[in-house]
């Protein structure tokens, strides 16, 4: 299997699912870096490499500033060990946000009990029925 040398707009927004707005976004945050000849972009291997990690950190929660610290770390000293390190820096950092934000929904989903509670005790008491 040969691995392509360049992928135009077109084939990564459809194999993606993302818009060209999309790339060019990226490309304006430093995080692709396609040729280009003429008003053609042409992506690299490395770039499609790229975009689809971009995109797995985007549904995973990272902002594109987290993004782009992983991706710089890779392409400098330490390179993918660093990147990996940092990686996981990261993913427990995003663990423990999510994790904080799931208490704080079952805490507001119990506040939200307890409020109906009170409400329905209350037409009780007063005599309507629900």
């Amino acid at each position: 299997m040969t691995v392509k040398k360049y992928y135009s707009i077109t084939e990564l927004t459809r194999e993606f699912g993302v818009s060209t707005r999309t790339l060019r976004f990226y490309e304006d945050e430093g995080l692709l870096h396609p040729e280009r000849r003429g008003r053609t972009r042409l992506y690299r291997a490395a770039d499609r490499r790229f975009l689809q990690e971009i995109l797995r950190g985007r549904r995973i929660g990272f902002t594109i500033a987290e993004i782009r610290e992983i991706v710089h770390v890779y392409k400098e000293p330490p390179g993918e060990i660093g990147q990996l390190k940092l990686m996981m820096k990261k993913i427990d950092e995003k663990r423990d946000e999510l994790r904080q934000k799931r208490r704080d929904i079952d805490e507001t989903l119990s506040e939200l009990d307890q409020a109906e509670e009170a409400c329905l005790t209350r037409l009780v008491e007063i005599g309507v029925g629900t």
